[in-house]
Formats: structure tokens, sequence, C-alpha cells
């Protein structure tokens, strides 16, 4: 009974483990496998979606080139297309910019020249940017800078940014023009830059504007403050008060010297497209700008300028000794100067 009692209890008392079910362990496989198939995809819509917009972008950034169809061969040169840093030309990126450099000399109607040109919606004029000593130091800060400008990124108060249709400077011939010529030539030719040569006819004029100009450099008629340019008839009149004495030991090779200075100018650039204007011209008969606006190929326009011209009326009246300058220029190549070339 004993052993019977002890078998039965070791019987009843070893259990053994259960198997394991199949089915439980491929469900497990099978949830392992989805969440990995998951993952794997998520990933991999990631690469592609990142791809696809790379791809957009890189369509995106190349542009088709703007097209120059129906216009002259010899016209192509002058048409330019910049793509600034600086800004966006927007929906004017296709519009052609030409390129210009007012080329002139000091008191020669270049400031108001240049006013007029300005006050035109398409034509950006940025001033002496070359009497900045720098800018002006060898032939390549020259070019960099004329790269600069050129290329829109040169901004100024004049600048008409993406719709600009004529871009350019005020370049005084003394201003490393002459000391670089042949680099700015090359560079002219090359990127296809017009010249438009603004000179005064009547020299002795232009040297009574500049020596009233130096006088009041110190003098500071105006409530002590130097004006090269006026914008009142009243400040004109104030600063016309003064009458300049010329010296006539020198009149005479300072005039030549500066028709030297044209001459040698026309002959250097030559080569290049350009147009000449003279400022008694342009007063007289305003329609000569349409010719300017027409050689940049912008639309025509009635031009206008806030300056006021400071010295009027015979030069007879401007000149302290006057009668010594009559002495020394009647008899001359110069003579012509003495006399009115017109009337304002």
């Amino acid at each position: 009974m004993a052993d019977d009692f002890c078998l039965f209890t070791k019987d009843t008392f070893i259990i053994k483990p259960p198997k394991k079910s199949p089915l439980l362990l491929r469900m497990v496989v099978l949830l392992f496998a989805m969440i990995c198939g998951i993952y794997i995809c998520s990933i991999c819509l990631k690469q592609i979606g990142s791809r696809s917009i790379g791809l957009l972008a890189t369509v995106h950034v190349v542009e088709r080139p703007c097209e120059t169809t129906n216009v002259d061969p010899s016209e192509k040169p002058y048409m330019h297309f910049p793509k600034p840093k600086t800004f966006s030309r927007a929906e004017c990126a296709c519009n052609p910019v030409r390129f210009f450099a007012i080329l002139s000399t000091q008191r020669s109607g270049s400031g108001w020249f240049e006013t007029l040109l300005n006050s035109h919606m398409n034509i950006s004029s940025n001033g002496e940017i070359f009497s900045v000593k720098v800018r002006k130091s060898n032939a390549s800060t020259i070019l960099e800078t004329l790269d600069k400008l050129y290329d829109l990124d040169f901004l100024t108060s004049a600048s008409k940014n993406e719709c600009t249709a004529a871009v350019g400077l005020k370049w005084m011939l003394n201003q490393g023009l002459f000391q670089h010529h042949e680099e700015i030539v090359e560079y002219f030719k090359r990127r296809g830059v017009s010249a438009i040569f603004l000179f005064r006819r009547n020299l002795l004029r232009r040297m009574v504007s500049i020596l009233a100009n130096s006088y009041d450099q110190n003098a500071k008629l105006l409530n002590g403050t130097h004006k090269s340019h006026v914008h009142s008839p009243k400040e004109a009149e104030i600063l016309a008060s003064y009458k300049p004495t010329i010296k006539t030991t020198t009149l005479i090779a300072n005039l030549k010297q500066i028709l030297d200075m044209a001459g040698n100018a026309l002959e250097y650039f030559k080569s290049t497209r350009h147009i000449i204007v003279f400022y008694e011209d342009i007063i007289k008969n305003q329609t000569i700008l349409n010719d300017v606006q027409d050689f940049l190929k912008v639309p025509r326009m009635d031009l206008h300028s806030r300056q006021v011209k400071i010295h009027k009326g015979p030069l007879s009246s401007q000149v302290e000794n006057w009668s010594d300058v009559e002495k020394t220029l009647k008899g001359t190549p110069y003579e012509s100067f003495l006399h009115a070339d017109y009337k304002i």
C-alpha cells in the first residue's frame, strides 16, 4: 500500500512541459516581418522624396537662355542679360540691358546730363565711381569695378534694379582712362560697352565754371556749404556773383591741353561703339536727347533735371579781367570762345 501510494504520488506530480504552438510562432514572425517591412518602406520613401526634390530643384535652377530673335546680328554683342547676385531681375530677366559709359571732363555739363538720363525709368547711370582712388589704382581694379557695375551688383540711388535697360557711369578722362586706355578699350569691345562722349564747345565758359567751383570749395557761399550743382535760381545767382580772374599767361596753353585731351580720347576709343554729344547743343535743342536714347536702344521719353544753370548771359559779365582775356585770345584759334554761342 505504501509503495502504491508513493508511486501514485510520483505519477501524479511529474508534469511534462506543454508543446509550443506553431501557430503562435508564425504570428510572431509575421508581425516582426510586417514591422520591418513598414520601417524599410518608410526609409525608401524618404530617399525617393529627397531625390525628387533635388531633381525638381535642379530643373528649377536650369533656366532657358533668353532669346534674341529678330535682332540685327550687329546688335547682339551689345545686348546683355545680367544675373545679379544681390537681387532677382524677376519678370525683367529676359529684357536686354545695354552697357554704357559717359566719357567727359569736369564742368562740361556731365552732372546735368546724367540727371537727364536718370530721369528715364529704364536708365541707371551711377555717377563718378572712379573718383574713389582705390577703384582706379590699376587696370585690374578698374575692370573688377566695371564687372560689378555691369553685373548690376553696384547698387546706388540711381539703380533701377530689375527693369534696368541701360546701365553705366560717368567717367572723367583724368580718372584712369588714359593711363589704362588699352585695357579699357579691350574691355569695352569684349563686353559690348558703348561710349557717350560729352564735351563742351566753349572751353572758356568751362574754365569760368572750373575757377568758380574751385573758389566755392573754400568760400562756401551757400550758408557755409559747397555745392557743385544747385536746384534753385537763388542758389545759382549767389554762386554766379563770384567773377574769377583768368590767368592770361597760361590761358592758351590750358585751352590747347583740354582740346588735345578730348582728341586723344576720341582717338583711343575710335574702335568702340560711340556717340559724341555737346553740352551747348543739348541746351539749344533737347531733341538731341532722343538721339542718345536711340543710341542706348531705350524707349523715348521726355527727360528732365532739377539742376539749375549757374552761369548765364555773356561771358564778359562773368570774368573779372575780361579785357585782358579778349586781348589774349583775339587772332588765335580760340577767338570764337569770346562770343556767346547759345542763349539761355
